[in-house]
């Protein structure tokens, strides 16, 4: 079961059709944009006396942000989710901070002002470096053609007929130069009037350079899941635990993946913000839609790890290193939430313990972000 966002699995798109994913002219490396605390191991302690529970009085909330308290929570998948992956195993108590959250993903109107007051660039609309691409596929691979080697992301399609094998998932993306931010579903689609939709095709240094800017940072995926949650414990969905509701709660796919979509909860592809009822944080979109982007490296046995140890992980930060057992080439970070395209036949991935793994230079039609700020961070706002 699992899912297709991955730079590992689509490479056997490259290797067959020639979809590939980007790799562009980068200015600082991930590694200098990062810091200490960003990259560090899990901090492993049981004194739960110093978390910050409740919003400072001294601050205000910012702007399009809401407050997640801090707390204990149990991290990963519940015995009762049928659905849940192995790397969603074993749930293992956690705690964190509280922070302050993105109302919503970061959206196409939130996403230009940046552009538009940096002149960034983003990945998928660089020229790709294959000295550096091949570096993240099994050597040998053939370099493709210089004109498939041009400026785009990965888009989705349907299949006219059922597919097989949803293992496969090369069948349902296409390599689409011309594709990205501005342009979501290939050179000849735009964002006009869509202002309130989500920010797609955003590789994890995008995400980054955004941060920077707006003075904020990723959520890790303890603070990511902790806010999805809400005031429930225990819920695999942040709903609740009736996936009977799913049509009204989320934007995901209805019907036969991927030949069909009923569009039973209103939308084919990406919905605008704030359509679907948010949890009871007054968070949006913590279920389909588009991915979002968290801090945390991805690795195929850091839940089993931390969960020998038998105490809480307070503000665990992930994995040190990233390490895909089926995709050693690949550095990769975790996404959370789900998409459009998730459907029970292969990927339940509305569920709040659904995780997946990206490859940090990946851009693809389904994965925005959105952004997190510490007491700390919120300070250091109101003393500019």
């Amino acid at each position: 079961m699992k899912y297709a966002f991955q730079i590992s699995k689509i490479f056997i798109v490259i290797v067959t059709v020639f979809t590939l994913i980007q790799c562009g002219d980068k200015k600082p490396t991930l590694e200098q944009k990062e810091n200490s605390e960003e990259v560090s191991d899990t901090i492993i302690v049981a004194d739960l006396s110093k978390l910050i529970i409740q919003k400072p009085v001294d601050l205000n909330t910012p702007e399009d942000m809401v407050w997640i308290p801090g707390g204990e929570f149990m991290q990963g998948a519940i015995p009762e989710d049928k659905m849940a992956m192995p790397h969603e195993k074993p749930a293992h108590k956690a705690a964190v901070d509280g922070f302050f959250m993105d109302i919503t993903e970061v959206t196409n109107a939130q996403f230009k002002r940046f552009v538009d007051a940096t002149g960034y660039i983003t990945v998928a609309e660089r020229k790709i470096d294959w000295e550096e691409l091949k570096k993240q596929v099994p050597e040998g691979t053939p370099k493709p053609h210089d004109s498939i080697l041009q400026p785009g992301s990965l888009t989705f399609k349907k299949t006219k007929s059922p597919v097989p094998n949803l293992y496969d998932f090369s069948q349902w993306w296409d390599w689409t130069i011309g594709a990205n931010w501005k342009h979501p579903n290939g050179p000849d689609s735009n964002v006009k009037g869509k202002d309130n939709h989500p920010v797609v095709h955003i590789a994890y240094e995008d995400a980054l350079a955004y941060c920077e800017w707006a003075g904020k940072r990723l959520p890790t995926e303890a603070e990511w899941e902790r806010a999805a949650h809400g005031n429930k414990k225990g819920n695999i969905y942040f709903w609740g635990d009736e996936a009977s509701a799913l049509s009204q709660m989320a934007n995901s796919w209805e019907g036969e993946f991927p030949v069909n979509n009923t569009q039973v909860d209103g939308f084919e592809r990406r919905a605008p913000v704030k359509t679907y009822p948010p949890n009871d944080f007054g968070l949006y979109d913590m279920a389909g839609n588009v991915w979002e982007w968290t801090n945390d490296w991805y690795r195929t046995d850091h839940y089993l790890e931390v969960s020998m140890a038998h105490v809480v992980s307070v503000n665990p930060k992930g994995a040190a290193t990233p390490y895909n057992v089926r995709e050693p080439y690949a550095k990769e970070k975790i996404m959370k939430g789900g998409s459009f395209l998730c459907n029970a036949s292969y990927c339940a991935s509305y569920r709040v313990s659904s995780r997946m793994a990206t490859s940090v230079d990946s851009s693809l039609e389904h994965l925005g972000f959105r952004t997190v700020a510490s007491v700390a961070m919120v300070r250091n706002m109101k003393n500019k």
